[in-house]
């Protein structure tokens, strides 16, 4: 390969990794699979024609495909942010991006559940970068055998930085998905590890009431064994020994469990942090 196109490949594979699939990115731009396989490996260089058709894909130009990798990510996350996200909201996600990469990683999620009175919920979150974005993953996961409830819930959003503040907003995934959003307060600089905040929503029935609660993030790293992480999800007691001093502290002083009525339990509809 010529010294021109020396990071032609490279930076075709970085492009390609913002999409579903190779495959479908042949189909949608009418390309050979094999023969995009030899550009993606190097093996050869797409004629002019191809190559326009590739650039115009990604809505790039012919000749970012030779720029550094380091510059080709920037102009290829800031394109992915104006195809995304048109209008009022184009630039808010993520604002501040580098202020929000020390928060990339997973979490556990807290917070004390109004479908469980008096008890708290646990989920898992993950932050991670994408196309120069940050996305958030929830999963939670809720078992209560005396109420024949089994809840599976999953949830994807963008977060955001601005005036030092975590803006977390999510979809619930299903056949009627709903809005969450969470406000967190960034570390503490004596501490790393908590996160702490106002999340809102709606709740699954009593004529989707919009709510809000106290929540707390609890940071787990950037790598962690994830069948251990999501077999920590669930509703505990405020007593447990599960639950860590720092989230229950900050919990309980929000809302005292006397201020909680009693009432059946009922699923939250809401995007869990």
């Amino acid at each position: 390969m010529s010294k021109p196109w020396a990071n032609f490949s490279n930076n075709l594979k970085l492009a390609c990794s913002t999409r579903r699939s190779v495959s479908d990115l042949c189909r949608a731009i009418g390309l050979n699979r094999q023969q995009f396989n030899r550009y993606l490996h190097g093996g050869t260089l797409p004629s002019a024609h191809n190559l326009l058709t590739i650039a115009a894909a990604f809505g790039l130009e012919p000749a970012d495909f030779d720029l550094s990798p380091d510059v080709f990510r920037s102009k290829l996350g800031e394109q992915h942010r104006q195809t995304a996200l048109h209008g009022p909201l184009a630039n808010a996600f993520p604002g501040d991006g580098h202020a929000l990469k020390p928060y990339l990683g997973f979490y556990h999620t807290w917070h004390i559940s109004l479908s469980w009175p008096g008890r708290i919920v646990c989920a898992c979150a993950h932050l991670r970068e994408n196309g120069g974005q940050i996305l958030v993953s929830t999963l939670e996961r809720i078992e209560d055998p005396e109420n024949g409830i089994v809840q599976r819930s999953r949830y994807t959003g963008l977060v955001a930085y601005r005036h030092q503040r975590i803006f977390v907003t999510e979809l619930t995934r299903g056949e009627a998905p709903t809005f969450g959003q969470t406000i967190l307060m960034p570390f503490e600089t004596y501490q790393r590890r908590y996160l702490r905040g106002v999340t809102m929503g709606i709740s699954w029935r009593n004529n989707n009431l919009p709510y809000a609660t106290r929540t707390v993030w609890h940071f787990l790293g950037k790598l962690v064994d994830k069948r251990s992480l999501i077999s920590r999800c669930g509703v505990y007691a405020l007593n447990s020994a599960a639950v860590p001093t720092a989230v229950l502290s900050f919990l309980t002083e929000a809302q005292p469990i006397a201020a909680v009525p009693a009432q059946t339990p009922r699923p939250d509809r809401r995007p869990h942090p």
